[in-house]
């Protein structure tokens, strides 16, 4: 059964109110005035300790304007109230938008607030604000990092609520077990600083993990990476995609010299860069390339027990990074990777031993080539793309 329908027949018909011996004679479970649905990820914070402590460390300031993502039943809402000058509350579920405006009615901090009915994912931009806090739901955890970080002029901080394992990916640093490509991302965007841990003891009801608060910096001006998301991650998912094994070997996956023929195709017709003319030392290549193919096999070799063991481990966390890029990022990452996958006409072409050579003078140049992507940090993957681009590879 669909999980909406599920969801449907657990509620009474989609009622979303658990009354006291409600629903013709049925027994009441509890006095709450809301049944908490699990699906939107409603886990009401109920320590009043943790919702001071999650708006003092934004460090408000009297001016400022706040967004809160899933205010609930504005514990964290009304904290924020007394010390912004507008707090900006976005709820999914109507019942909570109604609850929290109820929070503060007849009160001098009702004129402060502004609920927002709907998804924050699916709007088409975030309310433009100086902080962002939020006991967030763990389902829309990394969509609504970089939300935010692809605002034109984000936010001064985040003070943000995560799924424990989640929070330690963003602070993981290289060599960490849950350094990731989510790590590199969103550091290579933002600062980030863990907070507090946070049992599930505190929430109502409680959840099946804990969790931690981490605070965001998001990087503005000539701090901001003048390079495009696309491009940066397109690098990374190539690096991760078995981050035990060597870039060499990543960055030769049969996919992977695919797609960077099609794209230095592109590269050459669009800066009017003849092609032929730069097939000259295409003989010398093909032995380059029949080296290197005999190197593919002895390093995928060398690798094979190290990625066995750690190979279900890496595939879940690539699902979950999947899983974690927000649509406006994906829909460009997952077109790439359907061309990626399509065979080339003529996969021995001149060009495509071209790209394989070039894609290794890089490796080798920058000293890389023998290195996991789990032992890269910013940098490395920084001066790759550059060294890469100056050969005319690209990876969006």
């Amino acid at each position: 059964m669909p999980k909406a329908a599920k969801a449907s027949k657990k509620s009474g018909g989609g009622n979303p109110y658990d009354r006291k011996g409600g629903g013709g004679g049925g027994k009441a479970t509890n006095t709450n005035i809301f049944k908490f649905d699990k699906d939107f990820g409603q886990h009401i914070l109920k320590n009043p300790g943790i919702s001071d402590a999650i708006v003092d460390k934004a460090f408000l300031k009297p001016t400022d304007v706040v967004v809160e993502v899933g205010p609930g039943t504005g514990n964290i809402t009304v904290r924020a109230l007394e010390k912004a000058k507008k707090v900006i509350a976005i709820e999914l579920d109507p019942r909570m938008g109604a609850e929290v405006t109820k929070r503060v009615q007849g009160t001098p901090l009702a004129k402060k607030l502004e609920v927002i009915l709907g998804d924050v994912i699916k709007m088409p931009e975030m309310p433009p604000c100086d902080a962002l806090i939020s006991n967030t739901p763990y389902q829309i955890s990394s969509p609504l990092i970089f939300k935010m970080l692809a605002m034109p002029n984000p936010p001064r901080v985040a003070v943000l609520m995560f799924q424990r394992e989640f929070a330690k990916r963003l602070v993981a640093r290289p060599g960490d077990a849950l350094y990731s490509r989510l790590s590199v991302n969103v550091n290579f965007w933002a600062t980030c600083k863990h907070i507090m841990k946070v049992g599930k003891q505190n929430f109502k009801p409680p959840p099946k993990v804990e969790s931690d608060v981490v605070r965001i910096e998001p990087l503005v001006g000539s701090a901001r990476p003048n390079i495009a998301f696309e491009e940066f991650d397109g690098l990374l998912r190539i690096a991760f995609n078995r981050k035990n094994k060597t870039l060499y070997a990543g960055f030769n996956q049969k996919e992977v010299l695919n797609m960077c023929e099609r794209n230095y195709k592109v590269y050459c017709t669009l800066n009017n860069i003849p092609i032929d003319e730069s097939l000259a030392s295409a003989a010398d290549l093909a032995a380059a390339g029949a080296t290197n193919d005999a190197m593919d096999v002895e390093m995928d070799d060398d690798n094979e027990d190290n990625d066995n063991e750690e190979n279900n481990d890496d595939e879940a966390m690539e699902e979950d990074e999947d899983e974690d890029m927000p649509v406006f990022f994906k829909e460009q990452n997952d077109a790439n990777a359907k061309d990626a996958k399509t065979p080339s006409k003529n996969p021995k072409s001149k060009v495509a031993l071209i790209v394989k050579a070039k894609l290794n003078k890089v490796l080798t140049s920058t000293g890389l080539a023998d290195k996991r992507a789990r032992q890269c940090d910013q940098n490395d993957f920084l001066k790759l793309l550059l060294a890469f681009h100056e050969e005319g590879i690209h990876f969006s």
